[in-house]
């Protein structure tokens, strides 16, 4: 068995001595895992970072067989990213994201999406908006995804300002002001005709990952026994100290 194909380094560990097992998430295979003959080594390490993207050559003997990795960068990102605090968090956050996925199921859509974030993560604030949409996309891709285009109660389009926390759907704000306390609010970036209007407010996001941060918890990682990651909450801190030094300055 081979393929070719283009993928993102989602992590790596060592396997042995000098050898490491490398996680990808690929464009055509999906999250994918492979040997790394001298991974550990020196030479090979900076190119096994997080958040890179390569070429890669798998091989095995049958399918279901971890295999070997031949890998060659295309865009190392790793050693920019890592000097960043929000970047080292956020790579770390979307790549344990990446990690529900099922194994060697494609998800080209999450893919370039992803790829599209890493090529775009130096600002802050730009890069918590892509955050948060991403993790809109993997609730959908999951089939957990939120009905944001119409309100729940009217099917009204337009003065989507809410989103019940039950349903995960969209509501207006008539509908809604008589139990805006119980529903969460629908930040403007996440509305239809809004998406890049690069006016976006701490607090908007904020309401962002709290309103993503809920469905997920709730619907994805407390079924698996799991909690938010420590980059998640690591990331949106870095993110919201670069909000108080924009306001200093």
């Amino acid at each position: 068995m081979e393929w070719t194909d283009e993928g993102i380094i989602l992590g790596t560990r060592r396997h042995g001595e000098s050898s490491a097992i490398v996680e990808l998430l690929t464009r055509s295979h999906g999250r994918h895992l492979g040997l790394v003959r001298g991974g550990a080594g020196t030479r090979m390490r900076p190119l096994l970072q997080p958040g890179n993207s390569v070429s890669a050559v798998w091989r095995a003997r049958l399918d279901e067989h971890l295999g070997y990795y031949a890998i060659e960068g295309t865009q190392l990102r790793a050693a920019t990213m890592l000097a960043c605090p929000h970047a080292a968090y956020g790579i770390t956050h979307l790549a344990a994201l990446a990690r529900l996925l099922p194994e060697r199921a494609p998800h080209d859509g999450i893919y370039e999406l992803l790829e599209a974030i890493l090529d775009d993560f130096d600002e802050p604030v730009v890069a918590a908006t892509h955050v948060v949409r991403f993790e809109m996309a993997m609730l959908d891709e999951l089939g957990f995804g939120l009905d944001l285009s119409s309100c729940a109660a009217t099917g009204a389009q337009a003065d989507l300002i809410y989103v019940s926390p039950k349903s995960g759907c969209a509501v207006s704000r008539a509908a809604g002001e008589p139990w805006r306390e119980r529903l969460l609010p629908l930040p403007p970036f996440l509305r239809a005709g809004h998406e890049d209007s690069g006016a976006e407010t701490e607090r908007d996001m904020m309401e962002g990952f709290r309103l993503t941060g809920l469905f997920l918890l709730r619907n994805v990682l407390e079924p698996r026994g799991q909690g938010h990651s420590d980059a998640r909450d690591g990331f949106i801190a870095a993110v919201a100290r670069s909000w108080v030094q924009l306001a200093a300055g």
